[in-house]
Parts: C-alpha cells; sequence; structure tokens
C-alpha cells in the first residue's frame, strides 16, 4: 500500500505518495485558494502507479494560495513569476530524481496552469506531458525549441472570463510552433471544470 504523507522538503509544502520505482512523477497544481489537497485523489486516480506530488502555492493572496503574486485580475508580477517558475522547475527536478521517476507529467488548473505553463514556456522539456486547464498566458512567449516533442493538452471554456478563448488560442499555437503535439478541448461553459474536460484529461493520460 503506497504511503501518503505531508512533506515541507524542497522548498513547497507538499503532500506525497510514492509510485512505483520507474514509474512517472505527477505533479498536480491547484488554482488560487485551493492547495495541495485540491487534485491529489484526481492525480492519484488517473496515475495510480505514479508517484503523485501536489504542492501549495507559496504565496498568499488576502489569505488564498497561489504560485505566485499578480497586481490585478490578469496583471502578473513578473519578477515574481520568474522567481516562482524557477523555484518550482527545482523541485520537479529534486524529486524526480529523488523517485527516479521513468518521465514527468503536470496538470494544473488555473493559477496552477499557469505556472505549469511558463515552466513549458521557460524550461522546455522539463516536462514530458502537461495538462494546462483554464490557462491564462497574457503576454507573448519567448521561443523555445526544446518545447519539440512535449505533448500538452488544454481545456477551456469558450466564455470563460478569466481566460479569454483568443488568449487560450493564441497559447495552443504558440506551443505547437515551437514543435510540442498540443490538443485543445473547448466547452460552451466559462472557468469551471466540467464532466467533458475530465474526460478529456482522462483519454490523453491513458
Amino acid at each position: 500500500m503506497a504511503t501518503i504523507e505531508l512533506s515541507r522538503d524542497h522548498g513547497y509544502v507538499h503532500r506525497v505518495k510514492s509510485g512505483a520505482q520507474g514509474q512517472p512523477i505527477f505533479f498536480v497544481l491547484h488554482g488560487t485558494g485551493g492547495d495541495e489537497n485540491q487534485f491529489f485523489e484526481f492525480g492519484s486516480d488517473l496515475i495510480p502507479d505514479a508517484t503523485i506530488i501536489s504542492p501549495r502555492g507559496d504565496v498568499s493572496e488576502y489569505g488564498a494560495a497561489r504560485f505566485f503574486k499578480r497586481t490585478g485580475e490578469g496583471v502578473y508580477d513578473m519578477a515574481d513569476l520568474a522567481r516562482a517558475t524557477e523555484k518550482f522547475a527545482g523541485f520537479v527536478s529534486a524529486l524526480k530524481a529523488e523517485h527516479q521517476a521513468s518521465e514527468v507529467i503536470g496538470l494544473g488548473f488555473s493559477n496552477g496552469a499557469n505556472i505549469l505553463a511558463n515552466v513549458l514556456i521557460e524550461k522546455g522539456r522539463l516536462f514530458d506531458k502537461a495538462v494546462l486547464m483554464h490557462p491564462l498566458i497574457p503576454f507573448a512567449p519567448k521561443d523555445n525549441p526544446t518545447l519539440k516533442g512535449v505533448d500538452v493538452l488544454i481545456t477551456a471554456g469558450r466564455t470563460d472570463p478569466i481566460g479569454p478563448a483568443r488568449v487560450t488560442q493564441a497559447l495552443a499555437d504558440y506551443l505547437a510552433a515551437q514543435g510540442a503535439t498540443v490538443e485543445l478541448d473547448w466547452h460552451d461553459g466559462g472557468h469551471e471544470i466540467r464532466r467533458s474536460e475530465i474526460e478529456a484529461v482522462e483519454r490523453f493520460l491513458k
């Protein structure tokens, strides 16, 4: 039986379930106001044999946990985003080595999707697969050819007021232009997670 524990190693408070040696390591990242519990069981259900890592964002916005600061809705503190990207990339690298993982997979929702997306933009092949649920990257990313071969699923709502459809499409187009394999799954709602996108995630990770 796998052991589930709460750890403070490597810079984040996080829940961890150790998987079988040689299996993937799966990072699941909450949205603003969530915590390490939000997607932990979901991650375990999606890839049962993987090592599951669910960190808590290290920034507090009026008591709501986030992975980096912002100055307003959709307006990022770019210096803190850079700090958070380097910190999270180091966290991923350390735990991949510690668990001798065969591949690195990430899943994030909203703010969790945004930090995951920026790690992809900056670090390329640090992740082999990534699920970005309702991401928002409101700037033009730099080219990164090391994204070639990364598998990415983006799920989004066509009427999402937080992550507008045109910005979501621009992120998908950017990733594809860098050589990533990109799937984009839409529903007709807003920023909520719907059953159809959960099904898309399940298909993507099989």
